[in-house]
């Protein structure tokens, strides 16, 4: 299996996760060119736009740390123009997640960053 399928398997593990948590799928996989937004979510008021990371185990770095300044930064950017182009009014309530996986432990971050 290469990355992009791997990745994509656990993106569609982590909405059915959160959808079972009581969330609404609205889009995977955004893209523009700030970057890329895995899922966008409601929860009720709540606009979530989630990164959902991977990793086999810890021996390269835990699955949330890889969700650096850096990378939070052009999520945030990205929301942005998501709201932006959808016309989404800006006093919208939004919230950053993380779901990352290390092997098959899922762990949830509300509001990452």
């Amino acid at each position: 299996m290469n990355k992009r399928e791997t990745g994509s398997r656990y993106e569609e593990a982590a909405a059915a996760f959160l959808q079972k948590q009581g969330l609404t799928l609205l889009e995977k996989n955004f893209r523009s060119r700030f970057g890329e937004i895995d899922l966008i979510l409601k929860d009720g008021a709540y606009l979530v736009f989630t990164e959902v990371k991977y990793r086999a185990d810890g021996s390269l770095g835990y699955p949330l740390e890889a969700v650096d300044l850096r990378k939070q930064k052009r999520i945030r950017d990205t929301a942005r123009y998501f709201m932006y182009i959808r016309k989404i009014p800006e006093d919208t309530p939004c919230r950053f997640d993380v779901v990352g996986f290390t092997g098959g432990d899922l762990q949830w971050i509300l509001d990452a960053f």
